[in-house]
């Protein structure tokens, strides 16, 4: 398989005149076949352009219909206090927009709990952001300071409640499956990897 990936893979080309939909089709078209190609995390802003495009692309046979956009919280308060470029309302339309084009394309997502300027309403957002998509990959992280940077400044949570609002993260990612309409299905699966510890193929 061939992955292509960087930061904000959707932010490809705006400094050379093209732009990421273009890149994926050029790369899926020049794969030998047996060959599969999946697309790195994604900020929602500058991927939201090319929706229809980068559908078109995952709907291939030898693309992983697959996007990892980082939403980090279902606030817009706290994605600013974070210093994103985008609110939950651009993640949103990403999301249903590459749903509706492509059904069974699977969004990963990253969400931070315990950010400084997160309030319990703000969690509460998240929980029901995550309720809304159920997504079938969540990495699930607490806030930590980065040094130089603007939250790192910020008075921190007590690390209490940051611990607690993660756990109603997990709790809820673990309260629901999300491959129920794979049961009784002949698919094609990509076998990628040996994970080590259980000396299982993944």
């Amino acid at each position: 398989e061939v992955w292509l990936a960087s930061e904000d893979t959707g932010a490809y080309g705006i400094d050379l005149g093209t732009n990421v939909a273009s890149l994926l089709a050029k790369v899926a078209d020049s794969l030998p076949s047996g060959v599969m190609l999946k697309v790195g995390m994604t900020n929602p802003p500058y991927m939201l352009a090319h929706i229809d495009a980068v559908a078109q692309v995952l709907r291939r046979p030898n693309v992983f219909a697959f996007m990892h956009v980082p939403v980090q919280s279902g606030s817009d308060h706290v994605l600013q206090a974070m210093v994103r470029e985008y609110t939950v309302g651009d993640f949103s339309r990403l999301v249903d927009g590459l749903r509706d084009a492509v059904p069974e394309v699977l969004i990963a997502t990253d969400v931070i709990c315990g950010f400084p300027a997160e309030s319990e309403e703000d969690h509460q957002g998240t929980l029901d952001l995550i309720k809304r998509y159920k997504f079938p990959v969540l990495n699930i992280s607490q806030f930590y300071p980065r040094p130089g940077t603007a939250a790192a400044r910020m008075r921190r949570l007590p690390g209490s409640l940051a611990k607690r609002r993660s756990s109603e993260v997990t709790q809820l990612f673990d309260s629901y499956e999300t491959n129920s309409h794979m049961v009784g299905r002949e698919e094609r699966v990509w076998f990628s990897d040996t994970e080590r510890r259980h000396d299982q193929t993944v």
